[in-house]
């Protein structure tokens, strides 16, 4: 009968010792998850900024190229009105 409580008390150690073990492990399980976690979110914010900066002086160059085409087109389109003004006083002078 001794040996009964021996082996009980043995097996009660060792669950604890398998328990203290898995509350171990899930701990630093859960720290590596939570580092590597938190390195991938902060590489990714590091990578957005860079992306955003280079969004950012893409669309300023874009706006100074729209500025300058639509300038080019209205300058185009003056220089027409007075050429078609012109040429109606020449064509008027001609058949009138």
């Amino acid at each position: 009968m001794n040996t009964n409580k021996i082996n009980k008390v043995n097996l009660t150690e060792k669950v604890s010792k398998a328990i203290e073990t898995v509350k171990t492990t899930a701990t630093k399980a859960n720290n590596y998850a939570l580092n590597t976690t938190e390195e991938a979110v902060t590489e990714t914010l590091n990578i957005v900024d860079q992306w955003q900066k280079v969004t950012d002086k893409a669309l300023k160059a874009g706006v100074k190229l729209l500025d300058n085409q639509q300038n080019l087109i209205f300058d185009s389109l003056e220089t027409y009105k007075d050429h078609f003004v012109k040429g109606k006083k020449r064509f008027s002078k001609l058949f009138a």
